[in-house]
């Protein structure tokens, strides 16, 4: 399907029946530079993108491709809008990705999850079969069983929000103290 917008890199191999709606691109360089003399030098990126049948990739998406190994997206998996997959992540057959998550760098997560709106998931991280990670939740370990993850700090006001802080240092000082 031809959608306004999009745009498929080399190195790019798309699986059958895959549809990628408007904005998107597949392919793009991942994010990669090392320090050097007070600079930021690019690492040149090798690998490829692999994306199986079956998968709908939302709008407005970017997938980079793998720095030396391929990013992967398995089979029947479901993407929405918004969401960045970058390099060297493998997204395991049947999962679906809702809006607005960003997935870092060398993550790979299971076959079978859900993953809600404005998640974040750390680069370098595994996520089992099977696994739910509500919307919102930041995920700053892995995860290697099955169930429901949820993290987050609803908002408040500021003047509450600094209070409760102030309460946690207290709690702190007082449990070092002891």
């Amino acid at each position: 399907d031809d959608r306004a917008g999009v745009r498929v890199l080399d190195g790019v191999v798309l699986g059958e029946r895959c549809l990628v709606h408007a904005g998107t691109v597949i392919g793009a360089d991942g994010f990669g530079f090392a320090p050097e003399d007070g600079t930021w030098l690019k690492i040149e990126q090798l690998g490829a993108v692999r994306v199986g049948s079956d998968v709908e990739i939302g709008a407005n998406c970017t997938v980079d491709r793998g720095a030396v190994e391929d990013t992967r997206i398995g089979e029947g998996v479901k993407i929405d809008n918004l969401v960045h997959v970058a390099h060297n992540v493998e997204i395991g057959d049947h999962t679906a990705i809702a809006g607005c998550v960003g997935i870092a760098g060398s993550a790979r997560i299971g076959r079978h999850c859900a993953i809600g709106g404005g998640a974040g998931i750390l680069g370098h991280l595994s996520i089992a079969d099977h696994v739910t990670i509500h919307a919102m939740t930041l995920v700053t370990r892995s995860i290697d069983h099955a169930g429901h993850y949820a993290s987050g700090v609803p908002h408040q006001e500021a003047r509450l929000w600094n209070r409760t802080l102030a309460r946690l240092r207290r709690m702190g000082r007082r449990a070092r103290d002891t």
